[in-house]
């Protein structure tokens, strides 16, 4: 793994497929959602995101303690709330694919947690 330094960190906030992209999806691979199949939803959405939606960034992230919904996939993109959906097999990571980032509508019976922004949690 390579040494963060400021000058890695400002490159990859410049670039516009990292971390700072307005659209992406994030894959828990901790090793609880390794375990649980993280990686082949990693794997199926990266290369299906890369044909149908490649402004669409598809990267990693750690644990956020849900782990009993592995594997979980947080997605943001324009047109409708950033939403995590657990539980996800290769059936749900089409369907996010096809019908959240194409169709711009929510898989509802999938949803874990949802934001909304101009609504603070009190």
């Amino acid at each position: 793994m390579e040494k963060l330094t400021r000058e890695t960190l400002k490159k990859r906030s410049l670039d516009p497929s990292g971390p700072a992209a307005s659209s992406y999806i994030k894959v828990g691979m901790s090793s609880c959602g390794i375990a649980a199949g993280a990686q082949r939803i990693f794997d199926l959405l990266r290369e299906e995101v890369a044909k149908a939606h490649p402004e669409v960034a598809v990267l990693r992230c750690g644990c956020n303690g849900l782990c009993y919904a592995e594997p979980l996939v947080e997605v943001c993109t324009d047109g409708v709330p950033p939403v995590l959906y657990g539980r996800v097999t290769p059936d749900i990571a089409h369907r996010i694919v096809e019908e959240h980032l194409g169709d711009k509508r929510l898989l509802n019976d999938h949803i874990y947690a949802m934001a909304v922004k101009g609504i603070d949690a009190q």
